[in-house]
């Protein structure tokens, strides 16, 4: 008896129509989140390199919050650790769905885009750690390159209008996804010194009873916004970053529905939160960490320096090698079959996007340079200038596939019967069908009646005066 054929999966293929309409509405979201984070970083620039700039250092290192408590922040602390953990709560959220809903929860389906997301992030690394080896420089910031900005990167499609395939955009999010995660790990382990046990330990209680209310289905948000800043609060004083507290609660969310329910708890609470993460969080986080001076000089030094060599190399050339040879590898080792509707240089342009590494990358940053004010300043322009170059790249990119991605967004978004439901998702269904054959007969009979009245209108010009 012959061997059985080794079964083929379909990559970057059709998504489903629940999982497309997440994706438009998660997306739809993040957009215009991207596009306020871009104008929050661009007014952070100006403010910093105008001769107001005093007022804008004033601002940010103003310090406000109960000393009690180990709290009294400046306002650019506020930021990167209050306001954020807003949106690592959002990214706990988005992982859990993936995972018991999304492309994750098949791991089979899931280890394509799992292997591009850890190769995105391994070969920044090593393109930042090689260029510091050889240049004598600190490898201390070698996990700033290895972020992706999902937010960022929706907000360039947005500006150059590349009506980019659902299947395409779905794979840029489940990376950012995967990425988020792993960033988070590194944040946790690389970055928490000085343990405050008493705190800690404080915190895990906090979380346990959080996990514990949910499992109660206990509701209402006056129980779980108090709880939830009283873990934030421990956790920031336990050495280890407070956004962790966020992630670890976003997690705890149940994300699939019970009989009944329209939408589970996690999709819900998503769906409040995540226009305060991506409208409000993450764009004064940007407008108080973006803001570093910009001359000839900075500039000068960001491609002299082996630190900042390394985050601009890392971003732009380490995010796409990683991203597209670990892609290309594992559709090649685990018989995954490319949409036939796309080609290898589109993962290629995905790819280069995923070098748009803002926020996560300004993050860690601060956090790998905090004793070097300056270092930490030119680390940050190296970031705006491997982010702007990735943004770049990708849009020259995409723009050469426009046309194409065109045609198969109005496929996708094409709905001739007016069901609510694209035609793509209906071929399959016998009433569809009816449908169609009812809407071009109606059309044939308008096509005849209009025939009718114009040979009528002729035979009436043609009689006598």
């Amino acid at each position: 008896m012959a061997a059985p054929t080794p079964t083929t999966r379909k990559f970057l293929g059709r998504l489903s129509l629940p999982e497309r309409n997440f994706v438009a509405e998660a997306l739809r979201t993040e957009t215009v989140g991207g596009v306020l984070l871009l104008l929050a970083a661009i007014a952070a620039l100006i403010w910093a390199n105008t001769p107001i700039k005093e007022s804008y250092e004033s601002v940010r290192d103003f310090h406000v919050g109960p000393g009690s408590l180990g709290l009294d922040l400046s306002v650019q602390h506020w930021a990167a650790d209050g306001l954020l953990a807003v949106f690592f709560f959002v990214a706990g959220i988005e992982l859990k769905r993936e995972l018991v809903a999304g492309d994750l929860r098949d791991p089979k389906a899931a280890a394509l885009p799992v292997i591009a997301a850890l190769c995105g992030m391994a070969a920044p690394a090593l393109v930042y750690t090689l260029v510091n080896t050889v240049g004598g420089g600190s490898a201390d910031g070698w996990a700033v390159p290895t972020a992706t900005d999902i937010a960022f990167a929706l907000a360039v499609l947005a500006v150059i209008g590349t009506s980019l395939p659902s299947s395409l955009r779905a794979f840029l999010l489940t990376l950012a996804v995967v990425d988020d995660l792993f960033a988070i790990l590194i944040i946790a382990i690389f970055f928490t010194s000085d343990l405050n046990f008493a705190a800690l330990g404080g915190a895990v209680i906090g979380l346990a009873v959080f996990w514990l209310l949910l499992r109660k289905g206990v509701r209402g948000w006056y129980v779980y916004v108090p709880l939830a800043l009283a873990v934030w609060g421990l956790m920031y004083n336990s050495g280890v970053h407070a956004t962790i507290a966020g992630v670890a609660m976003g997690l705890m969310l149940r994300c699939h529905k019970e009989e009944g329910e329209p939408h589970s708890p996690g999709e819900h609470i998503e769906h409040l939160v995540r226009p305060l993460s991506a409208g409000l969080a993450v764009p004064l986080f940007a407008l108080f960490s973006a803001g570093v001076a910009v001359s000839g000089g900075v500039l000068g030094d960001v491609f002299a320096k082996p630190e900042t060599l390394g985050v601009v190399l890392g971003l732009v050339v380490g995010k796409v090698v990683g991203i597209f040879g670990g892609t290309w590898l594992a559709a090649r080792f685990t018989r995954a079959e490319l949409n036939e509707d796309l080609a290898w240089p589109d993962v290629f342009a995905v790819a280069s996007l995923a070098g748009i590494g803002f926020t996560v990358s300004l993050l860690i940053g601060e956090l790998a340079f905090s004793d070097d004010p300056v270092l930490t300043d030119e680390i940050k322009a190296a970031v705006l200038i491997g982010s702007l170059t990735a943004a770049v790249l990708s849009a020259i990119l995409l723009k050469v596939r426009d046309v194409k991605y065109r045609k198969l967004w109005e496929d996708e978004e094409r709905d001739d019967d007016l069901s609510g439901i694209p035609d793509i998702y209906e071929q399959d269904d016998p009433a569809y069908h009816l449908r169609m054959a009812d809407i071009y007969q109606k059309k044939a009979d308008e096509h005849r009646r209009r025939a009718r009245q114009a040979a009528g209108s002729s035979d009436a010009g043609d009689g006598p005066a």
